[in-house]
């Protein structure tokens, strides 16, 4: 489709040059996949179609919101290449790691001698040395397990977007990869180390907590959460840091600990002893969204299921609807996923919910739109917000927020709700 679509420029504008070819392929292409039309169809037949021209008309049709309110230099129109990188695999079920590495300061680990039991057909090896371990594709990323003993980053606070308010969250970066195949994850662009990656010294993470200058933002206490650059429970079976984690904060009433998570992986949770301070996050969608978007993820029934049998021991829950995504009929699904939640779930177990509109660094749309050909997200009107990244527009962000934000007040009137990577 590219290279016809490439050609047909050519021919409609012969004269133009290579970055001006390049912004009309980019917008022939965006239109002809939304729209699921021929690229003969896009451009009018005229005999004095020029670039500044053809630009126009192409801008106001790609962005028939935008287009004459936003500034040009919001629209994003970079090369056409869906040769970027191997499409995601999507028929990898189940976490089975073909190589385990192993740093040598963690030889001796817990966590080390339980991988080389669980995957004992896994190449093992201890690595004496500091090197980079994992796949050169990123769909291949589970094939590699590294242990690691980490030294510098344990305790942190949340890199907030530039200009936007901040929530006051605390994070501690407990492992690096993920599973899951979520076509808007930052991960596919960001990590490097195509490998998952999972620290043997929990102790030296937790032992940063006495006496750290934690956020609180506009809640009373502190929130410290693992959820950054991984699923805080996806991988708890082989880990089993969410045990020690509860011991630690269980003597530490003053400070919230949230697993963040979109997996049902809870066994290690259910069987401790229930902790006030202890809180399951569920980052939830519109089913459609976790079905066409979020693949490999349990579905909102199964999540919504494990949400009350925590809540029900006694532990606390919560929501993020991060990132809300908009399409036709967006309204009426997410308001079923949150009447589904307040049916499934006490409000008064919910500690707390946030809402987030879909965004990323702008180098993730090519990676996007090559490792997920079948996306639908890059479809509405993207452009560069107040911090660089692709979002979208104020006004179509406003109306997310007037619409989301009552809704989750109503049903859960006494639960803190808050934007997450937002300037309002």
């Amino acid at each position: 489709m590219v290279k016809e679509i490439e050609n047909y420029v050519r021919a409609a504008l012969p004269k133009i040059g290579v970055n001006k070819t390049r912004e009309i392929v980019r917008l022939v292409f965006e239109i002809a996949r939304r729209d699921k039309i021929a690229p003969e169809r896009i451009l009018p037949a005229a005999k004095n179609l020029n670039f500044i021209s053809a630009k126009k008309l192409l801008l106001k049709k790609r962005y028939p919101e935008n287009y004459g309110s936003a500034p040009a230099d919001a629209y994003y129109l970079p090369e056409v290449n869906l040769d970027f990188c191997p499409p995601a695999d999507y028929s990898k079920k189940k976490f089975e790691p073909k190589n385990i590495f192993v740093d040598a300061q963690a030889a001796d680990s817990q966590l080390a001698a339980r991988v080389k039991k669980m995957f004992p057909g896994a190449d093992y090896q201890i690595l004496t040395e500091k090197r980079q371990v994992g796949s050169a594709d990123y769909s291949k990323r589970t094939d590699t397990l590294y242990i690691s003993y980490e030294k510098f980053d344990f305790l942190k606070k949340c890199p907030c977007t530039a200009g936007a308010v901040g929530c006051g969250y605390n994070l501690i970066n407990l492992g690096f990869g993920c599973a899951y195949e979520c076509a808007y994850c930052f991960l596919q662009q960001y990590q490097n180390a195509h490998a998952v990656t999972l620290p043997a010294n929990l102790d030296d993470f937790l032992a940063r907590v006495d006496g750290a200058d934690l956020n609180k933002g506009p809640f009373e206490r502190a929130r410290l959460g693992s959820g950054e650059f991984t699923d805080s429970l996806l991988f708890d079976h082989i880990t089993n840091y969410s045990s020690e984690i509860i011991k630690f904060f269980r003597v530490r009433p003053y400070i919230d600990f949230e697993f963040k998570t979109k997996s049902v992986n809870v066994a290690n949770i259910l069987a401790a002893k229930p902790c006030k301070n202890i809180v399951v996050g569920w980052s939830v969608n519109a089913p459609r969204i976790i079905a066409g978007e979020e693949y490999l993820t349990p579905p909102l029934e199964e999540r919504l299921r494990a949400a009350a049998q925590v809540a029900a021991r006694g532990f606390g829950v919560a929501f993020h609807f991060d990132p809300v995504i908009i399409y036709d009929g967006w309204e009426k699904d997410y308001k079923e996923t949150v009447e589904q939640i307040a049916t499934v779930v006490s409000a008064d177990a919910v500690r707390w919910l946030s809402v987030g509109t879909l965004r990323f660094n702008r180098e993730l749309k090519k990676v996007i739109e090559a490792r997920h050909r079948e996306t639908t997200i890059l479809n509405e009107e993207l452009l560069l917000g107040f911090d660089g990244k692709l979002r979208y527009s104020d006004a179509r962000r406003k109306e997310v927020y007037d619409f989301m934000l009552p809704l989750l007040k109503k049903y859960f009137p006494k639960t803190r709700v808050y934007l997450c990577m937002e300037q309002i």
